[in-house]
């Protein structure tokens, strides 16, 4: 049943789903014409919405870019990337590998959002590209999926912006709700629960659409010859160099900078404790990407190959942020939030909370963000039910991070590094949309915050 569903929504993504930058593009066009429809904005009102939010995501954007690049510059490096080749050469069969990718990403996106993102893309290459080095045939686009599917974990995880801001001390929502723990929402019994099955039930979704036929299969060198090329490096001999290729190929200039970085990085952990975030990610990944490169052109060369997944980013987050735009300044948030919240009762709410957030993602791609122009709408309707604050948040948090599986804006990495297209791995996220509904509206009904 999960492989034919699979099958008929991949179908329907290859048919449809237009690249990401036409996506943002469509979603632009809908998203004014619901608020010309909804709201009391007129036509150049609109407009100046979506100049207002175009370029808000720029430092997010940059953050992003950097996280792609100097992800992949460490995980390129040598001692970094024979570990990823002896973990992605344990699957002996396409459904093993599919099942690890999965695990793994949905692992390393608990962990932190953005290391998930850079973790599920280098796995799926890696995987991939072992699989056709040993002769074992390898879905490539569902491998891709995998890699994407863990992502459904992050907002229950230890860098999931909603229920972190609530927690923050002077948050937006702090006169009206006051302080609220992780205690109550990250590690409450609902999301260790809802968290755990999710672990389970995404590697074991997407190892179930497996191909059984060979000849569905579409590997690695389908896609793209140059993932499975052994890398060639012209080395100078010491002879051949002036002195400007000496300073390039520095060992003591790579550990001076780097050690630097690295006193940073343990100041801030011995401080601080596992407090994660977009900068201090990068911070490590950039300093001991550039001491595992051993040499600083080295690590130049691995971050120009890196950067060429980032055109994507570059020129889509602008869109996503002026329809952001639109729905913040002109009130259709409030406008969608409102018709669930009207049908809701105490025990229907946390579902139409959910439903509801998962909605509004597909217009505003981002946890914080949409906490900031959802989160006021739905905690005045959780407080006039009587309803739990917490779990009111987690619902809007679980919804956020569901329908990042029709969403492709966080899949730019991804594409980027495995160069699969949007329309290749949707279809079969899409299965993972509809399995992953089900544990997340049973752990709202059920379970406590």
């Amino acid at each position: 049943m999960i492989r034919a569903m699979g099958n008929v929504f991949d179908r329907w993504a290859r048919k449809w789903m237009p690249d990401p930058m036409l996506f943002a593009i469509l979603l632009t066009f809908l998203t004014y014409i619901l608020g010309l429809s909804l709201t009391k904005s007129g036509p150049f009102e609109m407009v100046q919405y979506w100049y207002k939010g175009f370029w808000v995501l720029l430092k997010f954007g940059m953050q992003m870019c950097l996280i792609l690049v100097t992800g992949h510059a460490l995980a390129t490096s040598p001692i970094v990337r024979k570990g990823i080749e002896k973990l992605a050469a344990i699957p002996s069969h396409q459904t093993g590998a599919i099942f690890l990718v999965a695990l793994t990403a949905a692992i390393a996106s608990w962990v932190n959002w953005g290391l998930g993102i850079i973790v599920g893309a280098l796995m799926a290459r890696e995987v991939g590209r072992s699989g056709h080095l040993r002769n074992i045939p390898m879905h490539y686009p569902l491998l891709g999926a995998a890699g994407y599917a863990g992502f459904l974990t992050w907002h229950g995880g230890l860098s999931a912006s909603a229920p972190l801001l609530v927690a923050t001390k002077g948050h937006f929502l702090m006169k009206d709700i006051g302080i609220i723990p992780t205690s109550q929402t990250l590690f409450s019994p609902l999301n260790i629960v809802v968290t755990l099955v999710l672990l389970a039930v995404i590697p074991l979704t997407m190892m179930m659409m497996s191909p059984k036929n060979k000849e569905d299969i579409v590997t690695i060198t389908d896609v793209d010859l140059g993932l499975v090329e052994e890398e060639k490096v012209n080395a100078l001999s010491k002879e051949e160099m002036v002195i400007a290729d000496k300073i390039e190929n520095s060992q003591t200039i790579t550990w001076i900078i780097g050690l630097m970085g690295l006193a940073y990085i343990f100041w801030y952990f011995g401080t601080k404790g596992f407090k994660l975030n977009l900068n201090i990610v990068n911070f490590t990944f950039l300093f001991v990407g550039i001491i595992l490169q051993r040499t600083p052109i080295n690590y130049i060369k691995a971050v120009s190959e890196g950067t060429k997944a980032c055109s994507g980013i570059i020129i889509q987050f602008p869109f996503y942020a002026g329809i952001m735009g639109m729905m913040k300044f002109s009130g259709l948030v409030a406008v969608i939030a409102g018709w669930f919240v009207a049908v809701s009762n105490t025990t229907t709410y946390p579902v139409f909370a959910f439903l509801s957030a998962g909605l509004v993602n597909l217009f505003v791609p981002s946890g914080g963000g949409q906490m900031a122009v959802q989160g006021p709408v739905m905690v005045q309707a959780a407080q006039a039910l009587h309803f739990s604050i917490p779990k009111t948040v987690m619902a809007i948090a679980y919804g956020d991070q569901w329908t990042n599986m029709l969403q492709p804006f966080w899949a730019l990495a991804l594409l980027g590094i495995t160069r699969l297209r949007a329309r290749d791995i949707v279809g079969y996220t899409m299965v993972v949309l509809v399995t992953s509904a089900v544990v997340f509206i049973l752990g709202l009904l059920l379970l406590p915050a």
